[in-house]
């Protein structure tokens, strides 16, 4: 394949296309930058060696003015000095440079169009290229991202199967019969004291009933010294 073809079918393919379609989407761009800087170094080989030319051309070419000028002068010369037959030859060596003159701008007019064609490609060659890099950095910035969320769940899934969170709902389980044990405890203590207590309180009642009965009894005359005094106050 020419240098050319593979230029226009490089620039003309559709890399998102490609890889949307490759079943390894990174082994695929990697070849394709591959086949993109080796045909990028072959066209900068080419366009180097084509400049090369178009410099060699220049310098034939100034000095063929040259040789075309000076042969002019000696015509002139030839001329004034009454040598018509010098003047025909060097005007026969003027025409000659002249004519080279001629073909050399027909080929620099090539050469100019070739390094201006390999510029033009040189151009959209590196701007494909750095196209295919940055979906390059993509997806090895996604496949990146995706083998860490795979380690993520991997180790999730890990936890699940060897029951760590079952672990940890029996561990809040106890803890919660052992606050649940704690609070019995402390019910049946509250009770208990609430017992003594009430028995305490009971016997301090029947004391203060038993001594305002007392002192009732010492305040009130019974009811027979009551009836005598009653009887006395009568016969008077």
């Amino acid at each position: 394949m020419g240098i050319f073809s593979r230029i226009t079918e490089i620039v003309n393919a559709n890399i998102n296309s490609m890889l949307d379609k490759a079943e390894d989407p990174e082994k695929m761009v990697k070849l394709m930058i591959h086949e993109m800087e080796d045909t990028l170094t072959e066209v900068k080989s080419a366009a180097a060696e084509v400049v090369a030319d178009k410099i060699r051309l220049n310098r034939v070419q100034q000095a063929e003015a040259k040789r075309r000028d000076e042969w002019e002068a000696k015509a002139q010369l030839a001329l004034e000095k009454g040598r018509e037959d010098l003047a025909r030859e060097a005007l026969e060596q003027k025409m000659d440079a002249h004519q080279k003159l001629v073909r050399l701008d027909e080929r620099l007019a090539e050469v100019e169009g070739l390094v201006a064609q390999y510029q033009d490609d040189i151009t959209r060659l590196e701007e494909k290229l750095g196209g295919a890099r940055e979906r390059q950095r993509s997806l090895i910035a996604n496949h990146q991202s995706a083998m860490n969320r795979r380690r993520v769940e991997e180790k999730i899934y890990r936890i699940n199967t060897t029951g760590a969170f079952a672990k940890f709902e029996n561990y809040e389980n106890r803890i919660d019969r052992w606050q649940a044990e704690a609070e019995v405890y402390r019910r049946s203590n509250t009770t208990l004291d609430q017992k003594f207590n009430d028995l305490v309180h009971g016997n301090k009642v029947d004391e203060e009933l038993a001594r305002l009965k007392k002192k009732l009894a010492g305040a009130k005359p019974s009811a027979k010294a009551k009836g005598k005094n009653e009887e006395t106050a009568a016969a008077n």
